[in-house]
């Protein structure tokens, strides 16, 4: 059995992980963190903190470890987490260029086809799709696409023809 993990907070500190706990810009992962903290500070056991956010409890444990090594900085997701992207900008850039220079309009699978076979960037027809109607509406360029001008097909689906205002 792990020896107990008892953390002491000065007042600082505490009012910090308080405010912290209820900021609602910051993730709920990290909000939990700081509430396990401050629940540890208040005499709580590990197990009793593991059970109240129905996790286990070695990940309360490594968040009271990542506190007492890290600070408050210790609270926050590690740099590269999750996957990583499997296109680049410039993939993109060909992409957007096809759909603009080519006569012919493409459905999202006709695009991750050709991005496949022509740049060799495996990407779903939902995620480039996805990707695509992100950066469209991303800016207030006047060049910007608006849901006026996207078209219909027959099923009633958006293309992803996009006519671009001028």
């Amino acid at each position: 059995m792990p020896a107990p993990i008892h953390l002491i907070l000065d007042s600082e500190e505490d009012r910090t992980l308080a405010e912290l706990r209820l900021a609602t810009t910051v993730s709920q992962r990290t909000r939990d963190r700081a509430h396990m903290i401050r629940l540890n500070a208040q005499g709580w056991t590990v197990p009793a903190i593991a059970e109240i956010f129905e996790c286990h409890e070695q990940t309360v444990r490594a968040t009271l470890r990542r506190w007492e090594e890290n600070g408050l900085g210790g609270l926050w997701e590690a740099v590269g987490r999750g996957a990583k992207r499997h296109w680049q900008e410039e993939d993109l850039a060909a992409v957007e260029q096809w759909i603009e220079q080519d006569p012919r309009t493409y459905t999202s699978c006709q695009l991750a086809e050709k991005l496949s076979s022509e740049r060799q960037v495996k990407l779903s027809a939902r995620r480039l799709r996805h990707i695509l109607q992100k950066r469209a509406f991303a800016g207030n360029e006047p060049d910007t696409p608006t849901e006026a001008n996207k078209t219909l097909n027959k099923s009633g689906s958006n293309k992803l023809t996009l006519i671009r205002s001028s």
